[in-house]
């Protein structure tokens, strides 16, 4: 049988993300810090944008500093600060210094080489934007990292050159934790030496600071920051040893391996605390980012909710219109410059829409959180109503996805203190009351956190034991899903809560 081809013309309709609509939808996602790089970086491609500061000035404009103040009286106290009105000699004579030279104004023109001087220091960074400019950020002084500060030690305690070689070869193979992570056969083979000398020299390195450094596990880190101490009894080697026993409570078989009463034993792990488990994190260590709110909500008249965007974290990008007219009127442009800056007004223009969309976003979403969580922000935590992300999003008339992106690294600063905006959607759990009814999980594992904080040694609540105090608030919950609750806020069993507030009970009672 013959087979025939044929074409045909068939007219559909599909739904196509162009790259704008695309990067619009992730503009709705981006948090403050990430939203104002893709600004900056979207200046300085296209000439007709603009980065507006808060004071309504361009951020490109230089903004001259107000003088300093002349008050008189400041004057006076301020011209003597280097002299002594008790009848002792003058700092100036005490030390070598003429202060009235110091600070001459006509020091500079006095010096035969101070316009050399002068263009020497304009040629350096930030000496060109002005006399009175300063800029603190050039003289704040690097954090040192833990490579460097073991670098700096291995110079002083090691004399042989090769051994100091060797031991800052070494120090590449430390973690972020600072522990040792090579092994001493591969190293050894790789450099050509003996492996006993890796293992010296490893034992040399243990002594340097941080305590506890160079170590191969949590027992040997520590150890040695007990050694150092000269902590390292036998009671607390057998400590080290058994600390897993240390992470279960298990109390009376510490006191029957260490060999000492329970008050011995509640100090040696008030001791244990005290040490570092990850010396090298230290260096490392980031102070945390604060966080600009998106959404402030404050307390208006009649119990209403006042929500509004934080000026602070709205980008004020303007358009350069003049700019552009410049350019227009200016036969001399090509047909290509042209088009150019017709590009950069369409993307300058799809950005300002953009931006302003999102806020418009945020607000309605943030809007609609408040109004369903209304009782939340009156009453507390006790009070959280459960919500999806489907709820909010058929309130406002979104789709689910867009409220996805909006509460992404999103934050809401209300009275009842600083929410990323997920923290208002959880699950529901459905009550044991007649006439139904829900419960947030958030709420829920607020109230267990509650009861096991209210605890006593004499009276420590098992997991059947909350499932019961929670029915009577009309929670209905399994016992499993009480444990999985109180393991995931990082609560122990009973067993073992009981174990550490009888011993702490008897440590405050002796």
């Amino acid at each position: 049988m013959a087979l025939s081809a044929s074409l045909f013309l068939r007219q559909n309709q599909s739904l196509v993300m162009t790259p704008q609509l695309m990067q619009s939808i992730q503009l709705l996602q981006m948090p403050y810090m990430e939203l104002m790089q893709f600004i900056a970086s979207e200046v300085e491609k296209n000439p007709l944008l603009e980065i507006e500061s808060s004071e309504g000035r361009s951020l490109e404009e230089e903004v001259t500093p107000e003088p300093f103040s002349t008050d008189e009286t400041a004057t006076e106290t301020g011209a003597d600060w280097f002299s002594d009105d008790a009848g002792q000699p003058a700092l100036s004579e005490q030390l070598d210094s003429n202060y009235n030279d110091a600070f001459n104004e006509n020091a500079a023109n006095e010096r035969p080489d101070a316009p050399e001087l002068l263009d020497q220091w304009k040629s350096m960074p930030g000496g060109a934007r002005g006399e009175d400019h300063v800029d603190l950020d050039e003289f704040v002084a690097g954090q040192l990292c833990l490579r460097d500060h073991l670098n700096e030690q291995i110079a002083l305690l090691i004399r042989d050159a090769s051994d100091r070689a060797i031991a800052t070869y070494l120090v590449d193979h430390l973690d972020e934790a600072g522990y040792f992570r090579g092994d001493n056969e591969e190293i050894a083979g790789r450099i050509g030496v003996a492996a006993e000398r890796i293992a010296t020299l490893l034992e040399q390195l243990k002594k340097l600071d941080p305590p506890g450094i160079f170590a191969r596990t949590l027992n040997e880190c520590l150890r040695e920051q007990l050694h150092q101490k000269d902590r390292l009894d036998p009671a607390m080697a057998a400590l080290i040893d058994h600390l897993d026993l240390a992470a279960r409570r298990d109390f009376a078989k510490l006191k029957k391996l260490c060999g000492v009463d329970e008050n011995d034993l509640i100090d040696m792990l008030r001791e244990l605390r005290t040490l570092n488990p990850k010396p090298g994190s230290t260096f490392g260590y980031q102070p945390p980012e604060a966080v600009l709110p998106d959404v402030i909500v404050s307390a208006g008249k009649q119990g209403v909710w006042q929500v509004e965007l934080n000026a602070d974290t709205l980008p004020r990008v303007l358009v350069n219109r003049s700019y552009l007219s410049q350019v227009k009127a200016n036969k001399g442009v090509s047909e290509a410059d042209r088009t150019f800056m017709n590009t950069c007004l369409q993307n300058a223009n799809w950005l300002t829409r953009s931006l302003d969309q999102r806020a418009r976003t945020i607000l309605k979403v943030a809007t609609e959180i408040v109004r369903q969580q209304d009782a939340f922000l009156k009453h507390g935590v006790d009070h959280l109503r459960p919500l999806t992300l489907k709820t909010v999003a058929e309130a406002i008339d979104m789709h689910e996805s867009t409220v996805s992106r909006v509460t992404s690294n999103k934050f809401m600063l209300t009275p009842r203190g600083l929410f990323e905006l997920k923290y208002f959607f959880s699950v529901s759990i459905a009550t044991s009351n007649a006439d139904g009814g829900t419960h947030s999980a958030e709420s829920v594992r607020h109230r267990i956190r509650q009861l096991i904080t209210a605890e006593t040694p004499e009276s420590v609540l098992s997991d059947d034991d909350i499932v019961s105090a929670l029915r009577q608030d009309g929670i209905a919950l399994a016992r499993r899903t009480v444990a999985k609750y109180r393991e995931a806020m990082g609560i122990p069993s009973s067993v073992q809560r009981r174990r550490e507030k009888r011993a702490m009970a008897r440590a405050a009672e002796a």
